[in-house]
């Protein structure tokens, strides 16, 4: 069998037991010098959370969030034109979502060996992405996550299945998310969770921000 359109294949399995999907890392590449505008070459979003980062975000979660402004079943304006028929269509949905979910931004400075030319180092620093610590109480942020929120977003806070990473996220943008959650402007993305957020202090809130700023690098 020869994929003579397709440079890069990546299989991606959403969950365990379903359906594997092929999708084209060139495609989504390409795809992505539109979302770089706004995200950054790397998916590392940008102007303190203004925009989120999505690199390395789970790829269930990029599609069906991308299909949702599409429907404007999430509403944003800006993102609205980018993603309609005519502009992202379903396959390339699935590309930039597989592409986007393929870059690792490290979260500690790279090691160098010192073979590196000057552009290269550079490049290597700007892929790193460290959260800066966001005050709160560690130890009740860790509680209240881990009973209340790791179910859907993982221990390791990196997400599972449809529901997105959280870990390594710019805090303002989380914030800003839960803002909307409580007000009802963005419903939860699966059905049946809402009302979790609002039977959470504002404290505890703040808590588990600060507590997801604290996990952000893997443990030794």
């Amino acid at each position: 069998m020869r994929f003579s359109r397709f440079s890069a294949v990546f299989f991606i399995a959403l969950l365990a037991g379903q359906t594997v999907l092929a999708a084209d890392l060139e495609k989504g590449k390409e795809i992505n010098g539109t979302c770089a505008a706004c995200h950054g070459d790397n998916g590392q979003g940008g102007k303190k959370g203004e925009y989120p980062r999505i690199a390395g975000q789970r790829p269930a979660y990029i599609e069906n969030q991308l299909k949702n402004f599409r429907a404007r079943t999430r509403v944003n304006i800006p993102m609205f034109p980018y993603t309609q028929e005519r502009e992202l269509s379903d396959e390339d949905i699935k590309d930039i979502a597989a592409y986007l979910a393929s870059i690792e931004l490290p979260a500690k400075m790279p090691t160098y060996t010192g073979q590196e030319d000057a552009l290269t180092k550079l490049l290597m620093a700007e892929k790193v992405m460290i959260i800066p610590r966001a005050e709160g109480n560690l130890e009740n942020g860790e509680a209240i996550y881990q009973k209340q929120c790791a179910a859907c977003h993982a221990k390791s806070g990196k997400g599972r299945g449809m529901f997105p990473m959280l870990v390594g996220q710019y805090t303002n943008y989380l914030k800003r998310q839960v803002d909307l959650y409580l007000k009802g402007d963005r419903p939860h993305d699966e059905e049946g969770m809402e009302g979790r957020l609002n039977a959470l202090k504002a404290s505890d809130i703040q808590d588990i921000l600060a507590y997801l700023t604290s996990i952000q690098e893997p443990k030794e």
